[in-house]
């Protein structure tokens, strides 16, 4: 072969490779690097729970001591009674943000009423506002209703589920409000001929095809709950009543007495129902986060 096609076949690979980068492989160098960035707060974590010390600063090598001592602690503790409270309150919770956003959406979506815009309109402003804001006037709320109401006062559970389901509209509604646009009124109207009524449509027609939207703003609403610190803080007064954000925060607030192995330990088991759940639902995810966004 002669030197000048050696040339050219040198010049043509080493054109190819840039091709390659500029149109591919750039994207999965970053993609690597995000990863990284991903995956490495969630080793050290899992390290730290592991290290025989119990601390975050105690050592930068990775597994240098391996113990199971935190995890085998967390049975002394209120931790699995936290893990019980957090999982009611976030799936009922979910569950009702699911079945009151469906309700409104179905209603702004296939009727036509008096207010209608108007309602969608104050939705729309309500949702840019986040309900931490008003935590003075819900404790205000809730420490008046235990004179009257005591299972909706301070340190009750379902004060608190009310509490986060009086922020479920607003977002969840236009989310699912799109993907219901996208369902065929002749659907309606066609089991409408045959007889079914406004509930048999709504319950029997429209929910099946709307399930990957409803699995999203149900995940949402439960990582939402799961995570949520200043409302669960604020109204859950008692140990035992507390959610996993708060008693896990209670093990890492004191400057002298911080148990960083048990705070470790707690979150690696912590975020395994968030975990099991989006890979439960990871099917629905995409659907449902896109198709609402083709018709408005």
């Amino acid at each position: 072969m002669s030197e000048n096609t050696l040339s050219a076949h040198g010049r043509s690979g080493r054109s190819g490779v840039a091709r390659w980068f500029a149109e591919l492989g750039w994207r999965h160098l970053v993609a690597v690097i995000a990863s990284a960035v991903a995956v490495f707060p969630i080793i050290y974590i899992v390290s730290a729970s592991l290290a025989e010390r119990g601390t975050l600063t105690g050592s930068n090598e990775l597994f240098r001591t391996i113990t199971f001592s935190h995890y085998a602690g967390l049975g002394d503790t209120y931790f699995w009674t936290w893990v019980v409270n957090t999982l009611v309150i976030g799936l009922v919770t979910a569950v009702g943000t699911v079945l009151m956003g469906a309700a409104a959406a179905y209603a702004f979506s296939r009727f036509r009423f008096t207010g209608r815009r108007a309602g969608l309109a104050t939705l729309l402003v309500l949702q840019m506002f986040p309900q931490v804001l008003a935590f003075v006037a819900i404790f205000i709320l809730v420490l008046g209703l235990r004179e009257v109401v005591p299972v909706l006062g301070l340190n009750s559970q379902l004060a608190l589920i009310f509490v986060y389901l009086g922020g479920a509209l607003g977002v969840n509604t236009f989310l699912i409000y799109g993907f219901f646009n996208t369902i065929p009124r002749d659907l309606d109207e066609a089991a409408r001929i045959d007889g079914a009524s406004h509930a048999q449509i709504y319950w029997t027609i429209i929910l099946p095809l709307v399930r990957p939207v409803l699995a999203v703003v149900g995940l949402l609403a439960f990582i939402a709950t799961f995570s949520d610190f200043v409302l669960a803080r604020l109204i859950l007064v008692s140990e035992e009543r507390w959610t996993l954000a708060v008693g896990l925060y209670s093990w890492v607030a004191g400057e002298l007495d911080a148990n960083w192995g048990l705070f470790a330990a707690g979150a690696v088991i912590s975020a395994a129902p968030v975990l099991i759940l989006f890979l439960a639902l990871q099917r629905y995810i995409v659907g449902g986060l896109t198709a609402g966004a083709v018709k408005g």
